[in-house]
């Protein structure tokens, strides 16, 4: 049963929602404040309906803030129509649009369409074995000798892209657009500190280092 996580300031739409999901089939769980969503994202929610306008805080910045770990899709609600509101969303880690009033089946049928285009993302995706150490891009899983090694959604996306381009010698700036965007405001500086972390959480479990660092170039994932 998909799990859909609703966060808005006003009960009578959260309880709305809530009650009509549940009559499709599904499971959802409703927050009215952002301190609440925080709580609720232990759920592990399949999908994410998201008020932009929140009084505590606000939804991009709930939405920027929780993207660095929570990776299914974010499905904005919202009375703002704006070009430039709708290009803050995607920017800020939403993947789509509702705006306020909509109706009830245009909210499921929206729910739905991501719901499938993510399990065949999902299903899509394969498991490499490395070394010893298991990959799975489908579940976003590291094993190695049936323990798993917990990542960051960051530092697996990381892994993801260095593992699936194995041998490949990527720069800094490479690393970071291919993860974080091309439109993403920071610093690629911060690759290297996430490159650190991923070695030691590899190398305290498999006492191997599975990313070699190319001396004024970039990194690669060793073959």
């Amino acid at each position: 049963m998909y799990k859909i996580l609703i966060v808005d300031d006003e009960p009578m739409l959260t309880s709305l929602l809530c009650d009509h999901l549940r009559d499709c089939g599904y499971q959802p769980f409703e927050a009215n404040s952002a301190r609440k969503a925080f709580e609720l994202l232990s759920e592990k929610p399949d999908l994410i309906l998201l008020d932009i306008n929140m009084p505590d805080t606000d939804g991009l910045e709930f939405c920027r803030t929780i993207r660095g770990e929570v990776t299914c899709p974010i499905v904005f609600l919202t009375a703002r129509i704006s070009e430039q509101d709708m290009l803050n969303g995607f920017m800020n880690g939403g993947d789509d649009y509702i705006t306020k009033p909509f109706s009830l089946t245009e909210v499921t049928a929206r729910i739905a369409a991501h719901l499938r285009r993510d399990e065949r993302t999902r299903t899509n995706l394969i498991n490499i074995n490395s070394g010893g150490l298991s990959v799975d891009l489908s579940t976003r899983t590291v094993g190695y000798k049936g323990e798993e090694i917990k990542f960051s959604k960051r530092e697996f996306d990381i892994i993801d892209f260095l593992i699936t381009n194995a041998g490949q010698v990527f720069e800094r700036e490479r690393l970071y657009e291919a993860v974080w965007g091309l439109d993403a405001e920071g610093d690629s500086a911060v690759i290297k500190e996430h490159i650190r972390k991923i070695r030691k959480k590899l190398l305290d479990v498999t006492g191997s280092d599975f990313i070699e660092t190319v001396w004024g170039v970039g990194y690669k994932w060793k073959k």
